[in-house]
């Protein structure tokens, strides 16, 4: 009867390798996946308490899982025999290749992301303005940003881009101002508009005290005189009270006989012979 060391000493068919370099080889990658994980687990635990900025230690979680997991195929490969130094030797020739010929995008996109990443223009959640998409950030990558549009279309932008556009951050801070124009018929009594504008958007819930609401006059347009009613509210109060503040200027506006125009063409024809 075979000992266990001749079963493991068996080579299989056509290489050079035993069945003892497979176990062996196995039990590393067992071992060496458990390994990462926990090393990532507690470095996420380690980055949250020392107040690491999640973008910022994303990105190095990435970086040090891709060391891990290449330091582990490694250990794989000389377990089943391979020279790992002709394997190094050759990832190195190949890695040399490609950066010589296709990865001067994706290092550009990398190093975009560090400074992304450093400098923290958007946190995941934020919603911003990027290279004309606008959105939620989700994600952001080594080598892309990705950000959920209000349609629900995901939207995949190259760090590069991110980085060399410009960014609205519009949760950045902690309120926002709301900005619209309404229009009011030439011959209008302005002051009574703006005093009628003012004590409307006053009364809407979430518009703040401070800074105070604003109506003022900005254009003298073909059909109207421009108004612009600018008010304050929480970021999350955004959508809800401009919506409001429109609704109830077009209302009270109408209960107070204060005319909204459209936009009219007057034609004066001359008559033949004059």
């Amino acid at each position: 009867m075979p000992s266990l060391n001749d079963i493991l000493g068996q080579q299989i068919p056509l290489t050079s390798i035993t069945l003892g370099n497979v176990l062996w080889a196995v039990i590393i990658a067992i071992v060496g996946y458990i390994i990462i994980v926990v090393v990532r687990a507690v470095f996420r635990k380690t980055t949250s308490t020392i107040g690491l900025p999640p973008l910022v230690s994303g990105i190095i979680e990435k970086f040090l899982a891709a060391i891990l997991y290449t330091s582990l195929i490694l250990a794989i490969a000389g377990a089943l025999g391979f020279s790992t130094g002709s394997i190094i030797l050759g990832l190195s020739a190949v890695i040399g290749l490609i950066l010589g010929f296709g990865l001067q995008d994706a290092l550009n996109n990398l190093a975009a992301g560090v400074m992304i990443a450093v400098s923290r223009p958007f946190e995941r959640g934020d919603l911003v303005s990027i290279a004309g998409h606008i959105g939620v950030v989700e994600e952001v990558g080594i080598l892309s940003t990705v950000i959920t549009k209000f349609d629900n279309e995901i939207a995949i932008i190259p760090n590069r881009n991110v980085w060399g556009s410009v960014i609205v951050n519009y949760t950045k801070n902690p309120i926002r101002r709301i900005s619209f124009t309404v229009g009011v018929a030439y011959g209008t009594d302005l002051d009574y508009a703006i005093k009628t504008a003012l004590e409307t958007v006053k009364c809407i819930d979430g518009v703040l005290e401070d800074p105070a609401p604003q109506v003022v006059v900005t254009e003298l347009a073909d059909s109207s005189v421009n108004l612009s009613i600018r008010l304050w509210a929480k970021k999350e109060d955004y959508g809800r009270v401009r919506e409001e503040a429109i609704k109830r200027i077009y209302r009270v506006f109408a209960e107070k006989n204060i005319e909204i125009p459209f936009p009219q063409l007057e034609v004066h024809l001359k008559g033949e012979g004059k």
